[in-house]
């Protein structure tokens, strides 16, 4: 058997890994001409790190990223409203890891070439068509520089991991449109600083409107005693409604974002200066899909953001890609028809992802931040009067029970 996949980002690469290491020939196509360390930083939940450890890649992680121990949240002011312990300290079996996204994508890359062949990812290569038949599917691909036609390539299946914006989701269904705009404008970005907090921990601070969030993504900073911080600024603008998505992860001006934080020094973390360090500020509209009845259609299926999109909300967006990379491959081991194979890989995963995705619209993840502002006077002196630690909890478990990363359910699937 042999699974085209049109992607070449953390869905699509983990993808030919899980399937190489299901016995499936698999060669990934990637628009562009060279792969690099793009991006900022996202985290990779127990639940990820599992897959991601059974395809041999714990040490390479462990290696360059930081291991997350807890998540913090704040008010707008900096006062404490919560902490939760996280990955091993949460008693999972598998860490938490904090890592920016280029460098996991290097890894990820670098491994594919290494057990699949040089040849297995292919750059330049923007996938145009396809057509399918009863004994395969052939993509077509042109140069997205010129867009001339480059030739094609067949195989039994093909997997569309190319994104929010994903060419093969279009042909499936032309008449969708563009992305749903949340109304919400972020700006993120990395700075070097002193470490905060205790070194591993991720903080979540502010309201419905208004909210950043900062955490450390390199052990090699780490090592010198400093913190590469990963930050995300995010504003509300419900008139907003313009957004011009060929601008998608245009550079932001810090102008636009950081007077509105300008009061946000806080005994632990100066977030101005934070934004102002930056070297690189990188602005983009906070965009999902609603969810498709069916990603599978003969031969061709949809895998991670082409799949599910979804709202930047609990550390899930690259994971859910992460575990929909595991299902696919199991689903074509257990089925003797890829149609077949391809129905019970979306009957296992397109549901879950829906769910995350009407949850993350939202923010049920980081709904205690939304409680705390809504119930909390501003005299309040213990937050907990207002709204319970218990309830908190519950808000989180709740969550993790959907995502699939409760502790009970990822320890598990491992014994």
């Amino acid at each position: 058997m042999r699974v085209l996949i049109a992607g070449g980002g953390i869905g699509g690469l983990t993808t030919a890994l899980s399937l190489h290491e299901a016995g499936i020939d698999a060669v990934v196509y990637e628009s562009v001409r060279e792969l690099k360390e793009l991006g900022v930083g996202i985290n990779l939940l127990p639940h990820a790190v599992r897959v991601l450890s059974a395809l041999g890649l714990q040490s390479a992680l462990a290696a360059t990223a930081i291991e997350t121990q807890a998540l913090a949240y704040y008010t707008k002011h900096g006062r404490p409203i919560w902490r939760e312990p996280r990955g091993l300290a949460a008693g999972y079996q598998w860490p938490q890891y904090s890592i920016h996204r280029g460098w996991l994508s290097m890894i990820l890359a670098r491994t594919v070439r290494e057990r699949l062949g040089a040849n297995a990812i292919r750059t330049g290569h923007r996938i145009a068509h396809f057509e399918q038949d009863d004994d395969g599917v052939t993509a077509h691909f042109v140069d997205p520089a010129t867009g001339k036609t480059i030739g094609g390539d067949r195989g039994d299946a093909l997997v569309g991991a190319d994104g929010i914006h994903s060419t093969i989701r279009e042909l499936l269904y032309p008449d969708e449109g563009p992305p749903r705009f949340s109304g919400i404008t972020m700006w993120r970005g990395v700075t070097e600083q002193e470490t905060f907090l205790d070194g591993r921990t991720m903080a979540i601070a502010g309201n419905w409107d208004i909210r950043a969030v900062v955490y450390p993504i390199s052990r090699e900073a780490a090592l010198r005693g400093r913190s590469l911080i990963n930050w995300v600024a995010e504003i509300r603008d419900e008139e907003k409604t313009d957004w011009h998505w060929e601008d998608w992860d245009r550079q932001g001006s810090k102008s636009d974002f950081v007077p509105a934080f300008r009061d946000w020094r806080f005994d632990w973390l100066d977030l101005p200066q934070l934004f102002r360090e930056s070297d690189t500020v990188f602005e983009f509209p906070m965009a999902d899909r609603d969810s498709l009845e069916r990603w599978s259609v003969g031969r061709v299926t949809l895998l991670g953001d082409a799949a599910h999109p979804m709202y930047p909300s609990g550390s899930n967006g690259a994971a859910q890609a992460i575990l929909d990379a595991a299902a696919l491959p199991r689903a074509l081991q257990a089925e003797p028809h890829v149609r077949d194979a391809l129905r019970a890989y979306e009957a296992e995963r397109l549901d879950p992802t829906s769910e995350i995705v009407r949850l993350n619209r939202e923010f049920a993840a980081e709904r205690v931040l939304r409680l705390v502002d809504e119930r909390c006077p501003p005299d309040c002196e213990n937050i907990h009067d207002y709204v319970p630690l218990e309830e908190m909890k519950e808000i989180a478990r709740r969550y993790s029970l959907v995502a699939g990363s409760g502790r009970s359910v990822v320890n598990h699937r491992l014994a």
